[in-house]
């Protein structure tokens, strides 16, 4: 069954337990903001995101074609400017699949359903693997531009599975990959993959993904 859900759709993929700050200058997205703070519940003021397979942000064109699977955030912290534009903060709760997008009324709306994560038992071997590897990128990491992750490693682990594919940088449709992977055993499997290709392309350009790390640091608030 599908519910409505306010949208903004982004030039990014999002994970659960991300902290997205985001500048909020169109009147679509203004209007989006708007609506939020009229819903008493802070615990309500959710909205949809998910990522743009084609076209832009913003623009009269706008995306021209989006990924089915995104996120459902819930806004956090609201700062109003004196020209109309917002800055908020706003933290990834679950993962969605967008069944219907809206683009008629004042800001876009979207048919959902939430994708629940699955109940899984995950190898030990795949977890402490999983960490092995992020522990060897991140000293690597750490040396060129600072450190990709504030605080340690979450133990339980899905947290950890969001934890490691929002730390590494990588193309758009390879981070989707990871968002829609059918539970965290696969997505620690995959990241796992992913990190070990980033530490051998760092024997080659160290500072390749360096530069990208750099632009995503990520705390797990």
């Amino acid at each position: 069954m599908s519910d409505e859900l306010p949208m903004f759709p982004l030039n990014a993929v999002i994970y659960p337990g991300v902290s997205l700050p985001l500048h909020v200058f169109e009147d679509r997205y203004r209007a989006l903001v708007h609506h939020l703070l009229r819903i008493d519940d802070p615990a309500e003021r959710v909205f949809g995101s998910v990522a743009i397979r084609e076209g832009y942000e913003v623009g009269d064109h706008g995306a021209q074609s989006l990924f089915r699977v995104g996120v459902r955030l819930q806004l956090t912290d609201v700062e109003s400017n004196p020209d109309g534009t917002f800055d908020i903060v706003a933290v990834g709760r679950d993962r969605i699949q967008l069944d219907r997008l809206r683009t008629t009324e004042t800001f876009p709306v979207g048919e959902v359903r939430v994708l629940n994560e699955p109940e899984v038992v995950v190898p030990v071997e795949v977890v402490e693997r999983a960490r092995a590897t992020f522990t060897a990128y991140r000293a690597m990491v750490r040396e060129i531009a600072g450190d990709p992750l504030e605080g340690e490693l979450p133990r339980d682990p899905a947290y950890l599975s969001w934890t490691l594919a929002a730390c590494t940088p990588l193309p758009l449709g390879e981070r989707q990959e990871l968002l829609e992977a059918a539970d965290p055993t696969d997505r620690l499997l995959l990241v796992t993959d992913l990190l070990r290709a980033e530490l051998r392309a760092m024997n080659v350009i160290t500072s390749l993904p360096a530069t990208e790390v750099a632009r995503t640091r990520w705390s797990p608030n």
